[in-house]
């Protein structure tokens, strides 16, 4: 793996140099785009708005729009907003992980520790384990500052990057049901339902079955191969009887497991 952003966490009187890594990377295919016409491949360029001719990537720079003019920045003046934060995963706070909902969690990182800091890594590692809390931190990756949490993961610290509030959506828009209108009968089957189904989360036990049938199919299409309409089941609607669909659920379940 290669690291995107080196620098240090601040832990009290602390600073532990770090590298960082993703964490994760797509299973779904690598699908190119192709003209319809001869399934050549499209490419895209950076052209120049005025010229019409394409524009090198060092030749490119960032501005900002101010009075119909832009004022361009030079990666100085990124640094020069906040050079500790540049630089610096800061730790705010410890909290609860469970009082952050997961609505906010957006990007994991692997931290790494640089040159003579496995000692100080290991002993916040090791803190944030036994009091099993997590660190709230800020700090700024790509001209972006974010919040973020670390948490240990097996060996590792993770940086998990958290939305900030004004970036969640608000509901009321929404055409949403009132709460608390089931009735009482249909809501102790819909519970026994979900007790019925209820067991420890295995994470090993879920893979992307979408992409592995797609590339069966691509496979099958390279051999010339028809595919089979698939046959969808019908959603119920609104006017379905929800007490004989649930009680029906429960004694499907109960069929599967004996």
């Amino acid at each position: 793996m290669r690291s995107i952003w080196t620098g240090s966490i601040s832990f009290g009187l602390i600073n532990i140099p770090i590298k960082l890594f993703s964490a994760v990377e797509e299973s779904s295919l690598d699908m190119d785009m192709l003209d319809k016409s001869d399934h050549a491949n499209i490419k895209f360029k950076r052209v120049n708005e005025n010229t019409g001719k394409e524009v090198t990537f060092s030749n490119i720079v960032k501005g900002y729009k101010v009075d119909d003019n832009y004022v361009i920045l030079e990666d100085s003046d990124f640094e020069a907003a906040d050079a500790i934060k540049t630089k610096t995963i800061d730790i705010l706070n410890f909290t609860a992980e469970k009082e952050i909902d997961p609505i906010y969690y957006e990007q994991p990182y692997y931290l790494e520790p640089d040159k003579g800091a496995m000692n100080a890594y290991a002993l916040l590692r090791d803190a944030l384990q036994a009091s099993k809390k997590v660190a709230v931190t800020s700090f700024v990756l790509r001209n972006k500052e974010g919040l973020a949490i670390l948490k240990p993961y097996k060996n590792v610290i993770v940086l998990n990057r958290i939305r900030w509030e004004q970036e969640i959506r608000d509901t009321s828009e929404l055409k949403l049901p009132p709460v608390s209108k089931s009735k009482a009968k249909e809501m102790d089957m819909a519970n026994k339902l979900v007790d019925q189904l209820t067991e420890k989360f295995d994470i090993s036990k879920y893979k992307d079955e979408y992409s592995t049938k797609l590339l069966k199919i691509i496979h099958d299409k390279a051999k010339g191969k028809k595919q089979a309409k698939p046959k969808l089941k019908v959603v119920h609607k609104q006017s379905d009887d929800l007490m004989s669909m649930l009680k029906a659920s429960l004694e499907t379940k109960k069929k599967k497991s004996s």
